[in-house]
């Protein structure tokens, strides 16, 4: 019987009863003035302060939320008592700050709070013909509370509690009294940050070592501490209507274009979407051409690299919890500097940038022009070395277009493989996957050694491409270019080249052309290419329109004339 009951609950299951687990409607209480409806969100305070706190304790859900505090007390002002409460996040708040700084001097006796009630307060006092004018305005309490109970250096009055909730959730503290219909905004932030360390993707020789963090506020300050000007501006704009994340827009107010500014503005405050967590969410959202893989913004983790791009004319955006900072506008050449560059002689300079440009040739060309050679021209190649080619493919079953494909993606899949793993084994998978699989399979016949060579030199040459994403994008399009270049040879790398230029032209970043200024938008002569010697830097990009078109004086080396 027990073997038929076993079968009886595999192949023919008793349905169980629908149980619906949502809880019952509740009556609403017309006499409540707490609408909690989302439709209906309550926006100003209330002055009395039952009704705030109810109102707050259903909103932050207090019974379930163990990190919520609200803290309940009686505030003391001039020997008057009044209800008030704190509303701030553990682990957030700095709790030495809240103890010492907002609830002592507001609970305890002292000589701010317990003096004579009938004292006014003196706003200005002159003396005319020894007379003694003075101007007394009448004791309030919220300038009272404001001016003489909190000594904190950030408190402002709030009255909505929509930037309450975004206060209190950045880590503030909010301070309600009862009969007053606005509430104190207190600047108690004390949550962990990662401290600032050395760049870690963006490694130079000589440079400064200090990389952006999480926090936007240490982040605005490593910016301020390079560009020592009070025109430097920093407005902060929310995006994501639950997350409300804080996006500082930072350029220069003497150099920057106006209408740059404005067209970021508007496309940050355009933004219609439930949450934003990385820079990198809001690089795809700022982009104007969303389904080409060049980039079009710069990412940098570079302090140094963002103050200089600001000095140029051009505007940086800080995202809260990341640790990039996203500069636009952007053109191609920007992809292949290195924040060195400018640090270095302008002949070695220019070395490095020689060699970038061919590391990104033959990152994207090499593979294509092997597989078109070896397809149709086989007479470009020299005889010697077409018969060891020949020779190496003798034993291999498969086609060229077949071989190549298969090493891209295994170079590919070792390389993210490695990203992956912890760090410790992080090399053993490419000793793993670049000695011993590689030499197994050209000993097995599978792969021929000119090929291993090939995808050797393009995978090492990608790494040589400043930016990730430029090397990213060019990792996608080897595989267009070895495509055409096995389907019709040099013509169809020439004729997937031309559709490259075509899409590079066609991009723009924030009304920029892509390929400034060998295309220019405005028909201006630009700095060109190649990095001057610093004495020659005379002049700002001319296709970011900034308001001063000189950075520095015709002679700059005064001490030499």
């Amino acid at each position: 019987m027990k073997i038929v009951d076993t079968f009886k609950k595999i192949f023919f299951p008793i349905e169980e009863p629908y149980h619906d687990f949502s809880l019952p409607a509740v009556d609403e209480n017309p006499s409540n003035l707490v609408d909690t409806d989302a439709t209906n969100e309550v926006k100003e305070i209330f002055p009395s302060i039952d009704v705030n706190m109810e109102y707050i304790k259903v909103k932050y859900n207090l019974l379930i939320n163990s990190d919520i505090i609200l803290r309940e007390f009686l505030l003391i002002a001039r020997n008057k008592q009044y209800r008030a409460f704190l509303l701030f996040i553990d682990g957030m708040t700095d709790m030495n700050l809240v103890n010492d700084y907002v609830l002592k001097p507001l609970m305890l006796k002292n000589s701010a709070n317990s003096f004579d009630g009938s004292q006014n307060q003196v706003i200005s006092e002159a003396v005319t013909n020894n007379i003694t004018v003075r101007k007394i305005k009448k004791f309030n309490v919220k300038e009272y509370i404001l001016n003489s109970l909190l000594p904190q250096n950030n408190v402002k009055m709030q009255k909505e509690f929509k930037e309450i909730f975004s206060s209190v959730n950045s880590g503030n503290c909010m301070l309600f009294v009862d009969t007053l219909d606005i509430a104190f905004d207190i600047d108690v932030k004390g949550f962990k940050t990662r401290s600032i360390n050395k760049p870690e993707n963006e490694v130079v020789l000589r440079g400064p070592q200090e990389a952006f963090v999480e926090n936007i506020r240490t982040n605005t300050s490593l910016i301020r501490r390079i560009i020592n000007n009070e025109n430097l501006i920093m407005e902060n704009i929310r995006v994501g209507k639950v997350s409300k994340t804080v996006c500082s827009i930072c350029y220069m107010k003497n150099i920057t274009n106006d209408d740059l500014v404005a067209e970021v503005k508007y496309r940050l405050n355009n933004i219609d979407i439930d949450y934003l967590v990385s820079s990198g969410q809001l690089e795809q959202l700022l982009e104007d051409n969303t389904k080409y893989s060049l980039p079009q913004i710069i990412s940098t983790e570079r302090p140094d690299k963002t103050a200089t791009y600001l000095l140029e004319g051009r505007v940086a955006i800080i995202v809260n919890g990341s640790p990039y900072a996203l500069i636009v506008p952007a053109v191609f050449i920007d992809f292949l500097e290195s924040s060195e560059d400018k640090n270095i002689k302008f002949q070695f300079a220019n070395l490095l940038k020689i060699i970038r440009i061919a590391s990104f040739l033959i990152t994207l060309l090499l593979p294509g022009i092997y597989v078109a050679i070896t397809s149709f021209h086989l007479e470009f190649i020299p005889t010697e070395l077409l018969f060891a080619i020949v020779a190496s493919r003798a034993s291999v079953p498969f086609s060229i277009i077949f071989e190549i494909i298969i090493m891209e993606l295994s170079f590919e899949l070792i390389r993210e493989a490695g990203l992956r793993v912890p760090s410790p084994i992080g090399p053993t998978i490419g000793i793993i996957g670049a000695l011993i699989i590689g030499q197994a399979a050209v000993d097995a016949g599978i792969i021929s050694p000119i090929l291993i060579i090939i995808v050797a030199i393009t995978g090492i040459t990608s790494f040589a491409i400043p930016d990730y994403y430029l090397a990213f994008h060019c990792r996608i399009w080897r595989f267009v270019y070895i495509v055409f270049g096995y389907l019709a040879g040099l013509l169809g790398i020439a004729f997937a080249s031309f559709i490259h230029l075509l899409i590079a032209a066609k991009v723009q970043s924030f009304g920029v052309s892509y390929l400034e200024p060998y295309i220019p938008s405005k028909g201006k002569l630009n700095n060109g290419l190649f990095t001057k010697p610093i004495w020659k830097r005379e002049k700002r990009d001319t296709f970011l329109d900034t308001k001063k078109e000189d950075k520095q004086e015709h002679i700059s080396m005064k001490w030499r004339y």
